[in-house]
Formats: structure tokens, sequence, C-alpha cells
């Protein structure tokens, strides 16, 4: 399959609640978190992985679109797996790659359209962190006794504070035979899922409602309002 182009989708993604994207720990120090989000090495910034933005979108098109129409996607997530139906009519699979052995997949499916790369914090708020004026917030989260209503076992969860952007940059590859505005369609459709859903842990529990602001492909605005995601 030859390439025939790469579309630049660019925008920032606007925090409206606190976003814990969590970065996981072996040990826990006394009086220390013990649920710290992701950040920079180097930095000590938080970012947006781009594999948890993208495994939402995807996770979000199998199960709020393409699971009611597509009997082969219906058979794998069923069983709590990704789609690996692998072929070339599945969007899914087409955007982000069948979950399945490649020699399964149809012959037209091609490699991953997408490429999500790591949402940085964006210029103003980078500078913020610099100077030691962002903090991060800490959240306590308890379980209550269901016989005298108190709160008991508080957890301290780090979030990034609501407010808070961060720069987007996904990549839409688009080869021989490829319908791209279709593709640029799904694509829109699953961040907009991402918009009624949330992004990053305990969206249950209010964390990591998100919006997506000043997009455009390859400098053409694109209004996520006017997508019917479902």
């Amino acid at each position: 399959m030859q390439l025939q182009s790469i579309r630049t989708l660019t925008g920032r993604i606007r925090l409206r609640t606190g976003l814990h994207i969590g970065a996981g720990k072996e040990t826990v120090e006394i009086g220390g978190l013990d649920q710290p989000i992701v950040k920079d090495p180097l930095s000590g910034a938080p970012y947006i992985p781009g594999s948890s933005l993208k495994g939402k979108m995807r996770s979000l098109l199998e199960v709020g679109i393409v699971m009611g129409t597509n009997p082969e996607t219906r058979k794998y997530i069923t069983n709590g797996a990704p789609c690996g139906c692998g072929k070339a009519d599945c969007p899914v699979c087409v955007l982000f790659g069948a979950h399945n052995d490649p020699g399964k997949c149809d012959p037209g499916l091609g490699p991953t359209r997408l490429l999500v790369r790591d949402a940085m914090l964006c210029k103003e708020d980078r500078d913020r962190f610099a100077a030691g004026q962002l903090p991060m917030e800490i959240k306590y989260e308890n379980t209550i006794n269901r016989v005298n209503g108190t709160a008991e076992h508080p957890r301290p969860l780090e979030r990034v504070p609501a407010g808070v952007a961060f720069e987007l940059s996904i990549a839409l590859k688009v080869f021989e035979h490829d319908k791209a505005d279709e593709l640029a369609q799904w694509l829109f459709k699953a961040l907009r899922l991402v918009e009624l859903d949330a992004l990053g842990g305990g969206s249950s529990r209010g964390n990591g409602q998100v919006a997506f602001e000043d997009l455009a492909l390859d400098g053409e605005p694109v209004d996520l309002a006017g997508i019917r995601a479902l």
C-alpha cells in the first residue's frame, strides 16, 4: 500500500475537571501518595500519554458505535478484548490496527492510520509550572460506612487541576484506496466521544472531563459540536 499523505490534527485538550492518569508505584512512603500521576521525568511536569488518549478513543468507538453494527467487532469485545476482526471495512481496525495476528487480517487493511502523540503542557501552563505557580491537586477519596455514614480509609489521589491545557497532535496517515474524509470523520467521532465521556482514571467519580479546543485538520478549523458521536 502506497502512502498518499499524512494529515495533521492539532489543538488543545482543556481540563474541565481534575485529571488523573496514574504512573503506578511499587512502594508507598509513609505520608506519601499511593496514586501519583504520570510526569515528565526531566521537568516533573504532567503530560497526557498518547497511549491513554488513543486507547480511550478506540474503546469508546468500539463500544459506542461499531459494536452495534459489526458482528465481528461484537464477537471480540464482548470477551473484553479490543476488536481483532481485521476487516478492511472496520473503522476501528483501519484507524487503530487490528488486535489480532496480522496474518488473519484482510490484505487491504494495511498499517495503523493514527499516530497519537504525547500531549505536553501548553506554553502558558508550562511557564506557570516552571515558575512554581501550577501545583498539582491532592484529592482525597473515601469509603462511606453504610451503617453510620462516616468516611473511612481516605486515599490521596493526585490530579492535574481543572483549567490546565495540553497541546494535542494527531497524525492521520492516508494510504491508496483510503477514503480520507471518512477516516477523518471517524477520528472526530472518537474525540467527541471522549468529550462526552472522560479521560484517565476515576471518571465515574468526576475525574477527567475534557474539551478539545482550537482543533484544525491541516489548518482547517474543526467543530466537534457539529459531529454526531452516536
